[in-house]
């Protein structure tokens, strides 16, 4: 395009720029158009075929979660749904479980009060766990033990697990309890475990049976066998009991006084006072 110079006096030249051309920006707004339109049909076609898919989808109810709503909201912390890895519950799998452990000494009827806990037939309570060494080795084979039991994979002749609705166990003070108190005070409290501390009144009784056991473990009176627990009288009659010391006797009575009330104490500072039962 030819541009206009105009020539003035005093040789001064003004140039003007060049017209532009209408067509130019008619195919400019046009691409411009095209562009956008491609634009706003891909996203409007996208949408359609979302909502066409949409409409196919298979919703699948993978798990429901379980909550009772009539339920005490006290009694929500000391409620478990376990899933246990070894099995399915199956339709047991909303049923509620609570946990729960029996604190005692040897001697003081834990056996007994087990085997009535173990009569009813949603309870399970696998007795002395942690009379196997390995399993109170250390904090941590221990609290791994206890995730085990209260998660309904450990085994026993007491386990009731597919429906059971409490599920516990009974603990020796020498079986690594005291040694590691701090974490299972720890472990007790958040898992809202309930705990049953289990004394026998008559020290005395205890002590003589004590005795009795420890003697029969090596003498094997009753036709060459060790009976831990009598159950009938020839089996009472078959049993030696034991000569005591009247001045050992006292101090072997308040000792034991003392060791029970001292381990009362120092759990009771750590678990959470409504979590226990004392029997």
């Amino acid at each position: 395009m030819v541009e206009e110079i105009c020539f003035f006096a005093k040789d001064s030249i003004i140039i003007k720029p060049p017209k532009k051309s209408p067509a130019l920006l008619r195919m400019v707004v046009v691409a411009f158009t095209l562009i956008f339109g491609i634009y706003i049909c891909s996203i409007c076609l996208k949408q359609t075929n979302m909502e066409k898919t949409s409409k196919y989808l298979n919703i699948e109810v993978i798990e429901r979660p379980c909550y009772n709503y009539d339920m005490d909201r006290s009694q929500i912390p000391y409620v478990h749904y376990p899933k246990p890895k070894t099995f399915s519950r199956n339709e047991c799998g909303c049923n509620p479980v609570r946990l729960f452990a029996i604190l005692s000494m040897q001697r003081s009827g834990s056996g007994w009060f087990e085997t009535l806990l173990n009569s009813h037939m949603n309870v399970s309570s696998n007795g002395e766990i942690f009379s196997v060494k390995d399993r109170r080795e250390n904090a941590s084979s221990i609290l791994r033990t206890l995730d085990t039991v209260y998660n309904l994979d450990f085994f026993t002749s007491a386990s009731k697990n597919h429906c059971s609705a409490a599920v516990g166990f009974k603990w020796m003070f020498n079986q690594g309890l005291i040694a590691h108190h701090k974490e299972i005070a720890e472990y007790f409290n958040k898992k809202g475990v309930s705990v049953i501390f289990l004394f026998r009144k008559n020290l005395l009784r205890r002590m003589v049976s004590v005795l009795s056991n420890s003697y029969d473990r090596y003498a094997k009176l009753l036709n060459g066998t060790h009976k831990s627990h009598v159950h009938s009288p020839e089996e009472v009659s078959s049993c030696i009991l034991p000569t005591l010391s009247l001045q050992a006797l006292g101090q072997k009575i308040i000792q034991s006084n003392h060791f029970a009330a001292l381990l009362r104490l120092v759990l009771l500072q750590s678990i959470n006072q409504k979590s226990i039962q004392h029997c």
